[in-house]
C-alpha cells in the first residue's frame, strides 16, 4: 500500500509517499506542473511495488492538471474535500504548517481511509467547458448588477426615477429600454426644458430609432412627471460624462452576459440529459445549463443523499445523550454556486406559483406551516435535487452507451 500525498499549489506541488506503520518510501520532494516533470512523477509512482493511490485536495483549478495526467497514466487518483484533510488529526501539540507537513498529512489520510477513497474521474470536454463558462457567467452577472446599481445611483442625482419609467424586459443583446432612454435623456432638464409637444415628437423619433413601441400618452406622462423631479447634479458636461460612461460599461457587460447565456444553452444541448433537465419546472434556458454545469453527470453520486450533500442543502444532526435537537442548520459545505442556482430557481417557483409542480407544493406547504424563509427554501432545494437525481439518473441508465467521462470528445 503506497499512499501518495500531494500538496498542490500554483505551478508546483509537494509529494510524499508512505506505507503502513509510518514507513517513509520517499521524503517530500517538489514537482513543477510541467508535462515532463509530471510524466516523470507518474513513471516513478508506477515503478513502486504494491498498490499505489494518490490523494490530493479538491481545491480551485490547480489540482486538475496533476490529477488529469496521473489518471491518464493509469494511476488511482482521489481528489478529497479539503475540509476532510483539515479536520484530520495531527496527533501533535505543535502547530506545523509547511508544504512538506501537509503532503505527509494528506498521505496519512490516504492510508487511514484507503478503502473509502473514491477515484477521481475527469469531466469530458463539454462538461468542463460548460462549468468554466458558468463561472464566467456568474462573474459577469455580478459585475452587471454592480454597474446597474451604480448607474441608478448616478441617475438619482441627475434624473431620479428614470430606472422605473419602463417595464420592458431585457432584449437578446442585453439592452434595456430605461438604459437606452437614460443615454439620450441623461438629465431631467433634457425633458422638462422643452415643451410637451416637442418632447413627444422627439420621443417618437427616439422610439423609432431604437425599435421601441411609441405611445404619445406615455411620452406626455414622462414629461409631466419630469417637472416634479429634483436633480442634485447640474446639467453640464461632467454629469453627462459620468452617466453615459456608466451606461456604456453596463451595456458592454450586459451584452457579454447574454452571449454567455446563449452559448451555455447551446453547449448544454449536446449533453444527453438536456431534455430531461429542461422538462423540470423553472429550469429554463438560463438555469437549466447552470444546473447541468454545477452538478455534472449524476452517476458520479452514489445516491441522492450524496447530491444534496454536494450542494450543502442536507440537514445536519445534533444529538448527544438524551438531547436531540429538533431543528438543525443545513451543512452548507458543498458547492456555493449550485446553492445559489437552486435558490434562484426556488424564487422563480415562488413568483410563478405552479399549482401542479411537486416542488412548489412542498415549498408552499412548508411556508404555510410558518417555517422561516431559509428553512423552507433550503428544504425545497433538497426536494428539487432528489427529483432531479431520480429523473436524470433513470434516463442516463437507459442510454445504450454510457457517457465516457474520460473522453475528450475529439474522436466522436
Amino acid at each position: 500500500m503506497n499512499a501518495v500525498g500531494i500538496d498542490v499549489s500554483k505551478g508546483k506541488s509537494m509529494v510524499s509517499v508512505i506505507r503502513p506503520f509510518g514507513e517513509l518510501v520517499a521524503k517530500p520532494f517538489e514537482v513543477r506542473h510541467t508535462s515532463s516533470e509530471l510524466s516523470e512523477l507518474a513513471k516513478h509512482l508506477k515503478s513502486l511495488e504494491g498498490e499505489t493511490r494518490v490523494v490530493l485536495e479538491h481545491t480551485g483549478r490547480y489540482y486538475e492538471p496533476v490529477a488529469q495526467l496521473l489518471h491518464d497514466a493509469g494511476i488511482f487518483v482521489s481528489a478529497v474535500n479539503p475540509l476532510l484533510i483539515k479536520e484530520y488529526g495531527n496527533n501533535s501539540l505543535r502547530k506545523v504548517k509547511t508544504d512538506k507537513a501537509d503532503a505527509l498529512k494528506i498521505a496519512r489520510y490516504g492510508l487511514d481511509n484507503w478503502t473509502e477513497l473514491r477515484e477521481h474521474t475527469p469531466m469530458d470536454t463539454i462538461r468542463y467547458q460548460l462549468k468554466s463558462m458558468n463561472r464566467q457567467y456568474g462573474l459577469y452577472t455580478k459585475n452587471k448588477t454592480a454597474m446597474k446599481n451604480n448607474l441608478i445611483a448616478l441617475l438619482d442625482q441627475t434624473y431620479p426615477g428614470a430606472n422605473a419609467l419602463f417595464e420592458s424586459p431585457t432584449r437578446a443583446d442585453g439592452s434595456q429600454k430605461w438604459v437606452d432612454f437614460a443615454a439620450s435623456f441623461w438629465h431631467v432638464d433634457c425633458v422638462r426644458c422643452m415643451g410637451q409637444a416637442a418632447f413627444v415628437e422627439r420621443y417618437r423619433k427616439w422610439s423609432k430609432r431604437h425599435g421601441y413601441n411609441f405611445s404619445a400618452a406615455k411620452a406626455a406622462q414622462i414629461h409631466t412627471e419630469a417637472k416634479e423631479r429634483i436633480a442634485m447634479l447640474p446639467k453640464n458636461s461632467l454629469s453627462k460624462v459620468m452617466v453615459q460612461e456608466a451606461i456604456t460599461q453596463l451595456n458592454t457587460v450586459a451584452k457579454t452576459v447574454e452571449v454567455f447565456r446563449a452559448e451555455m444553452n447551446r453547449l448544454a444541448q449536446a449533453l444527453p440529459e438536456y431534455e430531461v433537465v429542461m422538462s423540470l419546472y423553472g429550469a429554463g434556458s438560463s438555469l437549466g445549463p447552470q444546473l447541468m454545469a454545477e452538478i455534472g453527470d449524476v452517476r458520479r453520486f452514489a445516491h441522492k443523499g450524496s447530491l444534496t450533500a454536494f450542494a450543502g442543502v442536507d440537514p445536519g444532526a445534533n444529538q448527544s445523550g438524551a438531547y436531540e435537537a429538533k431543528s438543525t442548520r443545513s451543512s452548507k459545505r458543498g458547492s456555493p454556486e449550485l446553492r445559489k442556482t437552486l435558490f434562484v430557481l426556488m424564487t422563480v417557483l415562488l413568483q410563478k406559483a405552479p399549482p401542479a409542480d411537486p416542488v412548489f407544493q412542498f415549498l408552499d406547504k412548508k411556508r404555510a406551516e410558518g417555517k422561516p424563509y431559509h428553512v423552507y427554501m433550503t428544504a425545497s432545494c433538497n426536494k428539487f435535487l432528489r427529483i432531479y437525481y431520480g429523473r436524470v439518473k433513470e434516463f442516463m441508465n437507459t442510454i445504450n452507451e454510457p457517457v465516457d467521462m474520460d473522453s475528450t470528445g475529439l474522436s466522436r
